[in-house]
Parts: structure tokens; C-alpha cells; sequence
């Protein structure tokens, strides 16, 4: 490694240059390539209006500010690629929708405070221990007759009589989301425009296991269900399956240039046993990662907790298939394990940026660069989340070391190409994944060919019908599977 005094190559002379040698930069980086320099890209959330300005309920519940603060910490730091938006949850889509698994800053908890996700209690969970056949027989139609109804204070159950509330509910809540997705689009270009800078993710994916134990079951009813029926948690995992790879992959960047975000719960030691995780967990995992990557679409593992123990498994998969970031597990372990197939990124324990000082933020960074980043294949960034208690000096002391001495003597950032497509399928011949037979197919909510059955006669191009019907169709999918995953 060699030291550099300047934060932008040589030649990048207007903000369009300086985007595309970024985003070189950092696909070189996740291609486990070695680049031109260490590119730098932190997940801050709640730090974005230490430094912006603005307080925890702002970030939270307009999301225009939260934009606005992840660009002005883009431009001030000088970062190679960020999070649109890492405060990703809008309290205001939320609270129009009613969900009760939210803390609002500002309503329900103080609006110094980040949002909260708060799990009922066991008793109370949204999904109910015998109601597991429902879930694995239909899952889109579970999500909208009997979770949606219980995880929103608007939406009404089957058999009810229906409220203007209920109505609004998704009224108010399609529209917008349409509106706050839609938003992206114009974020990301400002991004480029104004400081250069690349959008570090495109996509969603989750565990199967994992939406069990958030959303669905609750980890205590989990835990139960893993001795008491654990044939149905298999079986609601397989279920689950095709329906979250179609949601990674209708998310992900159609360019295959930047990863689908992979955010990792309650499927590994301590939480569960290392054999369910192996045979449950890692199970109905591997297979959806291997598809992704197929089909030329990287996974970023954002591997919360402590996932050491699994980091043998994670070595299974296709050479170059994810980047693998590192929070409380010990990096050049990982290093050792995963640093010859996948770029890794991480390590900078966010207690010593809240509570350590610029030096021993320093300290650490030349270990990592030392110890992780010296061939390549590693992205800079804090072990988790940046939330409003790191101290903008240390941030600071991440950026500035890291581009003085993480510059590379002889790298050279290729330049930004799509990930190869492989072709139909998981990479090792067995066929894509499909739903079971009598299934909604992943998608949809209700399939053209039951629509099909109610319309007499369609003369002219049927085959338009049927594609218009299922793109509208798809949209309602998406906004119940988003409010699952992404709310």
C-alpha cells in the first residue's frame, strides 16, 4: 500500500468523471479485484442529521430530509459510494398505513430517539402457532388476510364489515409507496450530479427463517416452533422461498453492477444451533443466493451479530457470488475463510466511533488495511449502522486515513461491467425455483389465469391483456411483500 495526498484521482475533472472512476472503484472492489484504492462506503443513517442538522424524527418521517442528508454527508466526506437513503423506513408511510410495529420518533418514543421495531410479546405474535398450513399453502394470501389485518390498526379481516379506514389504508399506503420508491430515482441522481457519488445498493433480500422469527412468528415463537413443530418451519421456509428470490430479484439493479442488500437477523449461533441453521437456515438460503448469481446479481451479506461460526458455509458459494461485511464477528478471521473468493467490508467497531478517539479510530483502520485490504477485494465502512452517537471527528479520521494510505501501488479498477449470467437456474444444473403445484406463483396475487376465468371473451391480442393485467397485478404483490421486508 502506498500513501496518497489527494481525495480524487488524477483526470477526474467534473462530477461525471469522478462518478464513473467511483463506481469502477468499487465494482472492481466487489469483484474481489484490486482497485485503484480502497473505496469508501459507510452505512450512516441517524449520523446523516448529526451532520445535516436534523434530528432523529426529520430523517424519519420526511424522507426529502433524509435525502437531503445523505447527500450532504456524500459531499462533505468525499465517500465513494453511500445508502440512498439508510434510514430506509419512512415513518409517514408507516403511520398512514397504521403499522404497530413502529416507534415513531416524535409520537412514540422522543424525537431524539431513531425509529424502533418493537416485537409483540409471544403471546401476541402476528402469526399464531397453528396457522402454518395457511402460510405454507398461500403465503401472499396469509400476508393479506391475516397478517396485514393484524399488524395494521386500519385494515379490517375477511368477514368484517369494510371501513373508510380501511379503504384509505390502502389507498393512502399504494400511493405512497409509489411515491417514496419512486423518489430513488431522482436521489441517485442528484447523488452522481452533485458529489459523484455511487448508490452502494439495488434490492431486498431476507432469510425465509428470518421473516419467520421478525415478522411472523416472533424469535420466542420461533424458538418454540423449532421444538414443537418443526416440520412446519421447514415446510414455511421452502414456501417462502420463490416468493423471496422474486423480490430480490425484481429489486435488484437491472445494470447488475451494484449488490441486493441481504440483511441477516436470527438464523445463526447464538440464536439457533448451528444444525438448524445448517439444515433450516443455510437450507433455504444457499439455493436462493445461487439462483441470484446465476443470473449475474450479487449479494452483499450484511452479516449483523456475530456470524463466525458459519463462515465455512458462506464459503460454499460461488467464488465472487456476495460481498461479505462484517459487524461484531472478528474480520481477519473472516478474512482468513472468505478473503480468497469475496470482497469483505467492515470491521470499524461503531463503539469506538461513538466513544474512541480520531487515533484509535486510526489505529484500527491501518489494522484492517494491513491485515484485510491489502490485495483488494475490501470496501471501508463501520461494523453496522451509523446511528446519531458517532462523533463526526472519528467519521472523519475513517475517511481521511483510509484515502491517505489505502491506495493501492499497483491496482487498477476495471472498468464497470455487468456480472456474467451463468443462465437458467442455480449455477449447478438443478432447475430455478418454482412454487409447488396449486400455488399463487411468486408475484402475483391473483394469477391471470383465475382472472382469465371471470372475462367471457377477449378478442384482439390476448396475450396484451394478460401482460397488462399481470404488471398491475405484480404492483399490489409488491406492496404487500415490501411492507413485509422493507417496513
Amino acid at each position: 500500500m502506498t500513501t496518497a495526498t489527494a481525495t480524487r484521482p488524477p483526470g477526474a475533472t467534473d462530477m461525471e468523471a469522478l462518478y464513473q472512476s467511483r463506481l469502477d472503484r468499487y465494482v472492481t472492489a466487489m469483484r474481489h479485484g484490486q482497485p485503484d484504492m480502497i473505496p469508501i462506503r459507510p452505512f450512516v443513517a441517524e449520523f446523516t442529521g448529526v451532520y445535516a442538522g436534523y434530528t432523529c424524527q426529520e430523517l424519519a418521517h420526511d424522507y426529502q430530509k433524509a435525502f437531503a442528508a445523505a447527500r450532504k454527508c456524500a459531499a462533505g466526506f468525499d465517500w465513494d459510494a453511500v445508502v440512498s437513503n439508510m434510514v430506509y423506513v419512512w415513518t409517514g408511510l408507516t403511520q398512514a398505513i397504521g403499522l404497530k410495529y413502529y416507534g415513531i420518533p416524535g409520537i412514540d418514543v422522543p424525537a431524539g430517539t431513531g425509529f424502533q421495531y418493537r416485537e409483540p410479546p409471544q403471546q401476541d405474535a402476528f402469526m399464531r402457532p397453528d396457522e402454518y398450513d395457511p402460510l405454507i399453502e398461500d403465503p401472499t394470501g396469509f400476508l393479506l388476510n391475516v397478517w396485514l389485518p393484524r399488524v395494521s390498526s386500519e385494515v379490517c379481516r375477511p368477514g368484517e364489515p369494510v371501513t373508510p379506514r380501511n379503504n384509505l389504508s390502502f389507498l393512502k399506503g399504494g400511493m405512497a409507496m409509489m411515491e417514496y420508491f419512486g423518489a430513488f430515482a431522482a436521489q441517485n441522481a442528484q447523488l452522481r450530479a452533485e458529489s459523484g457519488t455511487v448508490s452502494a445498493l439495488a434490492g431486498i433480500f431476507k432469510a425465509p427463517m428470518d421473516i419467520l422469527a421478525d415478522k411472523l412468528r416472533g424469535y420466542l415463537g420461533l424458538v418454540e416452533d423449532l421444538f414443537e413443530r418443526r416440520d412446519k418451519v421447514v415446510a414455511a421456509c421452502e414456501a417462502l422461498m420463490p416468493h423471496l428470490c422474486h423480490v430480490a430479484r425484481t429489486t435488484a439493479d437491472p445494470q447488475r453492477l451494484v449488490p441486493i442488500g441481504y440483511w441477516m437477523h436470527r438464523g445463526g449461533v447464538p440464536f439457533v444451533s448451528p444444525e438448524v441453521f445448517q439444515n433450516i437456515y443455510w437450507a433455504t438460503v444457499k439455493p436462493i443466493i445461487q439462483e441470484l448469481w446465476a443470473e449475474g446479481r450479487q449479494t452483499l451479506f450484511y452479516a449483523e451479530g456475530k456470524w463466525d461460526h458459519h463462515l465455512e458455509s458462506f464459503a460454499e458459494l460461488p467464488e465472487g457470488s456476495i460481498i461479505y461485511h462484517v459487524d461484531q464477528g472478528d474480520i481477519f478471521q473472516a478474512h482468513r475463510v472468505l478473503g480468497g473468493k469475496f470482497c469483505l467490508s467492515g470491521g470499524v467497531p461503531n463503539t469506538l466511533l461513538a466513544f474512541g478517539s480520531p487515533e484509535d479510530v486510526r489505529r484500527r483502520c491501518q489494522e484492517i488495511i494491513d491485515g484485510v485490504g491489502r490485495d483488494g477485494g475490501y470496501i471501508m465502512d463501520a461494523s453496522a449502522i451509523v446511528q446519531n452517537d458517532a462523533k463526526v471527528e472519528n467519521i472523519r479520521a475513517m475517511t481521511d486515513f483510509t484515502r491517505e494510505h489505502g491506495v493501492y501501488s499497483r491496482g487498477h479498477s476495471l472498468p464497470a461491467e455487468p456480472a456474467p449470467v451463468a443462465g437458467a437456474g442455480r449455477g449447478d444444473g438443478r432447475p430455478p425455483l418454482a412454487p409447488a403445484v396449486g400455488r399463487i406463483p411468486a408475484g402475483a396475487c391473483v394469477p391471470w389465469g383465475e382472472k382469465r376465468k371471470q372475462i367471457p371473451s377477449v378478442s384482439g391480442d390476448e396475450s396484451l391483456v394478460q401482460h397488462v393485467w399481470e404488471r398491475i397485478d405484480g404492483l399490489a404483490n409488491t406492496y404487500l411483500w415490501q411492507l413485509l421486508l422493507s417496513f
